[in-house]
């Protein structure tokens, strides 16, 4: 226990409570913390989330149910790994997880051209996603499967 990290979560609890419209408790009990869920709807609207083209697939993520709404805990895990304190291996290990769109384990074509589309708003021709998909390929499918692996993400990464 250390008086900044108490500090720390007491921020994050009244973040979360924020957000909810009334309906979290400002003491939660263990249970309450694992079962009362803000809605997505809710929790885009943060200022950390409101411009992030991927912040459905990372409420997606973090979610137990994968349907985006957060409980206090999922919420207090997202803020954890965005966090400096998060190491760079944790950091990438979600990072390949908010990529791997279809959930497959590996980064494929499909999950790259989605990526593409949230980040240039649907800009980019089939051509130019294809041209990037293939230079991603390039630079780190070493098995030459057609895909990254979360090994070869990770290399690519952290190169």
């Amino acid at each position: 226990y250390s008086p900044k990290s108490s500090w720390k979560l007491t921020n994050v609890q009244k973040r979360f409570r924020s957000i909810c419209s009334g309906s979290v408790p400002k003491s939660m009990t263990k249970d309450e913390a694992s079962t009362i869920t803000v809605p997505f709807a809710n929790i885009e609207k943060l200022p950390e989330l409101k411009e992030n083209p991927f912040r459905a697939r990372i409420c997606e993520i973090f979610s137990r149910d994968g349907s985006g709404n957060l409980t206090f805990e999922d919420f207090l895990d997202m803020f954890s790994i965005f966090s400096e304190q998060a190491t760079r291996d944790i950091k990438v290990f979600y990072a390949f997880k908010i990529y791997d769109f279809d959930n497959d384990n590996h980064i494929g074509c499909d999950d790259i051209c989605t990526a593409l589309r949230l980040l240039t708003h649907s800009e980019l021709t089939m051509e130019e996603m294809n041209q990037v998909y293939e230079k991603a390929m390039e630079e780190g499918d070493v098995d030459g499967d057609g895909k990254l692996s979360f090994i070869e993400f990770h290399h690519v990464i952290l190169r």
